[in-house]
């Protein structure tokens, strides 16, 4: 897999930076999260105007034919300024997801509205007992000759503050597996609550009481949602890693530049070589993160779906936990002013901490990847 930017790439890149370092500096988003808004329309247009909510869709769905590198890029550009628009919930997890399970007809319908910023989807997938990952599914949705009734509950749906339609999973009573239905957000029976995050952004909590969706509102076919769901996840985990790369070098060069600017006994801090090796540490930790990233995304272009899932999840625990790292010892090299509220390095850590929680944490990444070594194990045994 080649990681040389091309022309468009690099240009994309810079576009991203650029808007983040213009438009969203810290006192920009400090007024956002102090509004308690949970998305600017302004910059969600600038967002579609610009063409990154299309980047990784296809052309006959209103994108531009880019790729996950694409996705990545904006997201790491986005990671430095701490966005907290949805781009991670609407743009990169709901839509892949979208184009994983509809028809092409699906698609085509639905998509180009996403693509040019008019309308938010948001994938509720998450209930209490899944702890981020795709399954076990609770909500029900009971087969009608009209179409389905959803009943159940979604939890830490992102983007879902403002999102327009909902992709919900469920389990059909006419059908084995996940099942994938389009649901308005103004469906009677539907209740919205809207949760915010301890890092500023907002999340959803959905409630289902009797809700009638038409039969064709499943994506694709019953049944066959599981798929799609890993495909949207994977992505989305790819997107998110991204913006932690994106947040440790923000941390990283916010701290750096703190510690040659800090003076104590007369010299500046940064001088004393513990202070120097902590620094390093942080930027060993970053590009073990960075490399991680790389290999999460050769994995899900080159590897089986056994290999890319076990890739997601090792790159969702090592890079969440040196995002933690670095944006921790980042708090620590300040010292007291990094602890403030007013103060930008804090904010980085509070990232981490949230972004550790979705799609599932460190600890069950782990434990999902020493249980399928273990399963493959076992099954080379048994063929041995």
């Amino acid at each position: 897999m080649n990681f040389n930017l091309n022309a468009e790439q690099q240009l994309l890149q810079d576009s991203v930076r650029r808007f983040v370092d213009r438009d969203y500096g810290f006192e920009a988003r400090t007024a956002l999260v102090k509004a308690r808004s949970t998305s600017s329309a302004a910059h969600w247009q600038i967002f579609a105007d610009n063409g990154w909510l299309a980047a990784a869709l296809p052309e006959s769905c209103g994108g531009l034919d880019g790729s996950l590198i694409d996705t990545v890029l904006i997201a790491q550009q986005l990671g430095r300024a701490l966005v907290i628009e949805p781009y991670l919930g609407c743009a990169v997890l709901a839509a892949q997801t979208l184009l994983a399970a509809g028809t092409p007809a699906q698609r085509e319908q639905w998509l180009p509205a996403l693509a040019d910023g008019s309308r938010k989807y948001a994938l509720a997938y998450s209930e209490p007992q899944s702890r981020g990952f795709a399954e076990p599914v609770e909500l029900v949705a009971k087969a009608t000759p009209e179409g389905y009734v959803l009943s159940g509950t979604k939890t830490l749906v992102l983007g879902g503050a403002d999102a327009d339609s909902f992709i919900v999973s469920a389990r059909a009573s006419d059908a084995d597996g996940l099942t994938l239905l389009l649901v308005d957000a103004d469906a009677v029976g539907l209740t919205r609550r809207v949760l915010p995050l301890h890092d500023g952004s907002f999340a959803a909590e959905l409630t289902f009481e009797g809700v009638r969706v038409a039969r064709d509102a499943v994506l694709g076919e019953p049944g066959n949602g599981l798929a799609a769901l890993e495909h949207g996840l994977a992505h989305a985990t790819a997107a998110l890693g991204a913006e932690l790369v994106g947040a440790m070098e923000k941390a990283i060069e916010i701290t750096a530049e703190y510690l040659k600017m800090r003076k104590q006994f007369g010299v500046p801090i940064g001088s004393f070589q513990v202070l120097q090796h902590r620094l390093a540490d942080m930027a060993a930790e970053l590009e073990l993160a960075r490399s991680m990233l790389y290999a999460l995304l050769a994995s899900l272009e080159n590897d089986d779906a056994s290999a890319r899932r076990r890739t997601v999840s090792q790159a969702k625990a090592l890079i969440g936990r040196a995002a933690r790292f670095v944006c921790g010892q980042a708090i620590q090299l300040h010292g007291g002013i990094g602890m403030t509220e007013e103060y930008q390095v804090g904010h980085y850590y509070k990232r981490a901490i949230v972004a550790d929680v979705l799609f599932g944490s460190s600890d069950r990444h782990d434990a999902a990847c020493a249980a399928q070594l273990q399963q493959d194990l076992l099954h080379k045994e048994n063929q041995a």
